[in-house]
């Protein structure tokens, strides 16, 4: 049986335009990636998804998005589900762009390519106890003891 496993058609190998930020010179559609994932680990109740630039020019890198509580029964998000709809119950942290919700790559220009790390956590519980627009790293610290599992992926951006 094949593992716990998180795909997208757009989030691999180069983040596209469609995944890039709209400020800041970047130009992109700022739309979160389309996800979908499989395999859960038995127990799973809900799912938290992080993309994280540890790349990024500051002590704790860049967080691109946060979201949290999504329903175990959702195994896939359409292109930007961020800013047109989330499943019911989902919250969104804040990146750190200073806003909730998905923000998409924008590296300075000139650097190399930077990382950005998607990762996708199943909990064994229904919620974490946080409200909309918690700091990514608050709202893994208090999964951390729910985390049964988690899958990941890599695309990489420079400008």
């Amino acid at each position: 049986m094949a593992g716990f496993t998180v795909s997208s058609n757009q989030f691999m190998g180069q983040v596209p335009a469609v995944n890039v930020f709209n400020g800041m010179g970047a130009g992109g559609d700022n739309l979160s990636p389309d996800l979908t994932w499989r395999d859960a680990p038995k127990g799973t109740k809900s799912y938290i998804i992080v993309i994280h630039d540890p790349d990024a020019p500051t002590p704790a890198g860049f967080t691109h998005w946060c979201a949290f509580n999504i329903p175990a029964s959702v195994t896939s998000l359409p292109t930007g589900a961020s800013s047109e709809g989330m499943p019911a119950g989902t919250l969104q942290g804040a990146n750190s762009y200073g806003m909730n919700g998905y923000g998409g790559a924008c590296p300075p220009p000139g650097d190399p390519a930077h990382a950005y790390h998607l990762t996708l956590y199943a909990l064994d519980t229904e919620a974490i106890d946080l409200p909309e627009g918690a700091p990514m790293p608050k709202v893994v610290f208090m999964a951390s003891q729910h985390i049964i599992g988690k899958t990941g992926l890599v695309a990489h951006y420079a400008r």
